[in-house]
């Protein structure tokens, strides 16, 4: 495969990459390291099939050049490129927006030009909070349009509404997928996300915040379960089809489980506080995947015990270089 990673020295981009790259391709990664972080992808640079553009990709207008500066044909354009927890895009909304609208029109014109098929990384989010459970890819959500999380939720939604009027007209070949909670290595502990804020705070012996009682409900899917279906989107012969794909775990399980469950893994005593719910916080989250199921032969193999047991690891190496935190 020879692609081209939006958003690749973020958290999904940089496993995506690593794959690829591991399995005898090529990549070009592009970030403007708004929320990536470049150590996220300086292992890459051993791979000489492996360069990395810094850029944003919702403001260059010759952002195909750039790009054939370093590769001469790519197959696929992954765009991942948006600040994607709730503290980034809180700090971010206009570029969030931008990422999502400008950025997304920049990696069609990007795909189109290669002649390369297009994969929108989109989220669960367009959900909103959903009055339908499971989720399914044709629900259509309930989502505020002007509510704190609306450059996100919007963000996301215009965006896939852009990429389905690009494939309709012919401009580019696609696929979209909605992505569930997911975690791993390379998260950043302060990005607000739930399991790497439980994970930093039970390491650092502090109590994990439960918002409105933690009785609220995701789905929660180790990384490289998620790379194995971006893969198998990027290669499934599409013959004109456009899919829309959601891709999580369909394990539903409460923030207090969680919450249990890494304390458990990580060997340290459970202390909660309560805290107010945050305005617009989904109750219920969980998706039908049996459309992956049936297009990919995928679904999640990682267990939760598994999952988290590796990103504690990598958390307690980022805080403690190895070392035993307080319990």
């Amino acid at each position: 495969m020879k692609a081209a990673i939006t958003g690749c020295a973020g958290f999904i981009g940089s496993h995506l990459a690593e794959r690829i790259l591991a399995h005898g391709g090529s990549v070009v990664g592009i970030d403007n390291l708004l929320t990536g972080r470049s150590e996220n992808v300086r292992h890459l640079l051993d791979y000489p099939e492996f360069a990395s553009i810094t850029e944003d990709i919702a403001i260059p207008s010759n952002i195909v050049a750039l790009v054939g500066e370093h590769i001469e044909r790519i197959d696929t354009v992954f765009h991942l490129a948006s600040p994607a927890s709730p503290n980034d895009y809180a700090r971010y909304p206009l570029q969030t927006l931008v990422a999502n609208s400008r950025g997304t029109e920049h990696a069609i014109y990007l795909a189109n030009r290669f002649h390369a098929r297009l994969i929108l990384a989109s989220t669960s989010e367009v959900y909103g909070d959903p009055l339908e459970h499971p989720q399914t890819e044709e629900y259509w959500g309930n989502v505020n349009p002007v509510g704190p999380r609306s450059c996100y939720d919007e963000g996301k939604r215009y965006a896939e509404a852009l990429v389905a009027a690009a494939h309709r007209v012919g401009l580019v070949d696609a696929a979209i997928v909605r992505i569930f909670n997911t975690y791993g290595p390379r998260m950043r502990i302060d990005d607000g996300r739930v399991v790497p804020s439980f994970i930093g705070r039970a390491l650092r012996g502090e109590p994990l915040t439960l918002y409105g009682g933690g009785e609220q409900t995701r789905s929660f899917m180790y990384v490289d379960d998620l790379i194995d279906a971006l893969v198998r989107v990027a290669t499934i012969p599409l013959a004109g089809d456009f899919h829309v794909l959601n891709l999580g775990s369909t394990v539903e399980t409460s923030i207090r489980a969680l919450a249990t469950v890494v304390a458990s893994v990580a060997g340290v005593r459970l202390q909660v506080e309560d805290g107010p719910l945050p305005t617009d916080d989904p109750t219920r989250r969980c998706p039908d995947i049996s459309r992956a199921q049936m297009l990919l032969d995928w679904q999640p193999q990682i267990g939760i015990l598994e999952g988290l047991r590796r990103t504690i690891d990598y958390f307690r190496g980022e805080l403690y270089g190895g070392q035993a935190a307080a319990s």
